[in-house]
């Protein structure tokens, strides 16, 4: 495996990321690279900093390797650079590398894809807070955006508070519900049996708060693509062969995970070790949302179309 040199342009982009992680007290230098450098190299010219190399490419993840670098390997690099550095952000996270509200030095290929030309200083609480419309646009459901948006800010709430002080896990299935309900089954008396639909609708208040405290209980919220909550405390019976996941996680993961590969709903599962969000569909996590100490929020991004002749 032949190591790629250091061009004057990575060597100065290297001479500014240690003067700023100095300047800023960054947690880390997070390098995202597709080509394998002399990584053991570069980590000497950052020090005291930390360098964290994050890459999908085999070599790369070799070449960090060999060098005793601390590695985020990723999954694939057909994603943008944003989603890429995003992902790299969540997996340092979730390995420990960084915590929530570190600041870091990001350095990456802003423009061609084999050089290293872009430095960013990023806060990672305010980058996890700021999750735009389009990480839900993402998800090729039908489920409209503002009830994905509705379940998932009440899991993140859930993942971050807890309840009276004590950690909670739990897990919501949205949409497709006539297709879950059969591969369920009760696990407790459920609680909004009966109730009519109004109230019933997961962005009021009330029906929020009931869902904080009924999430104590075992089993899954079934919520419709209207946002009603249609049954709470399901027990999930899909079958899970064929699935691959992250060492670590446990029973609500893969019930989430099984639900999504059987069924063309979205499931949304708060861990309750660390207070993780993460959402499935296919089998497959494709977003994860780490707690934070104050609420997110949702940014949308308004593009506009060409105007003839472009």
């Amino acid at each position: 495996m032949q190591r790629k040199s250091l061009s004057p342009t990575v060597a100065g982009l290297l001479v500014a990321s240690k003067r700023l992680a100095k300047e800023t007290e960054a947690a880390a230098v997070v390098m995202l690279s597709d080509s394998p450098y002399k990584f053991a190299e570069i980590r000497k010219k950052l020090q005291p900093s930390q360098l964290l190399v994050a890459s999908n490419n085999p070599d790369v993840q070799r070449a960090a390797t060999a060098d005793d670098v601390d590695l985020v390997p990723l999954d694939s690099s057909s994603e943008t650079r944003q989603v890429q550095l995003s992902q790299a952000l969540l997996e340092a996270i979730a390995d420990e590398h960084l915590e929530s509200g570190d600041t870091i030095v990001a350095l990456y290929s802003g423009y061609e894809r084999d050089t290293i030309d872009s430095l960013s200083i990023i806060n990672l609480g305010d980058h996890l807070a700021k999750l735009t419309s389009r990480d839900l646009q993402r998800l090729e459901t039908k489920v409209p955006l503002e009830t994905l948006r509705s379940v998932v800010d009440l899991a993140v709430e859930i993942g971050r508070e807890g309840r009276e002080g004590k950690p909670v896990g739990t897990m919501f299935v949205v949409g497709s519900h006539r297709k879950v309900l059969p591969l369920s089954e009760e696990g407790v008396h459920d609680p909004f049996k009966g109730y009519p639909q109004r109230e019933r609708e997961i962005h009021m208040r009330r029906v929020r708060e009931s869902v904080k405290e009924i999430a104590q209980l075992d089993g899954a919220f079934i919520v419709s693509s209207d946002g009603v909550v249609q049954s709470a405390g399901r027990i999930l019976r899909a079958a899970a062969s064929g699935l691959t996941l992250s060492k670590g996680l446990g029973a609500r993961h893969w019930a989430a995970a099984a639900i999504t590969k059987t069924t063309p709903a979205v499931a949304i599962a708060v861990s309750e070790s660390n207070g993780t969000v993460r959402i499935f569909q296919d089998g497959t996590v494709m977003l994860r949302i780490e707690p934070m100490d104050r609420a997110m929020t949702w940014h949308d991004v308004e593009t506009e179309p060409p105007t003839p002749g472009d």
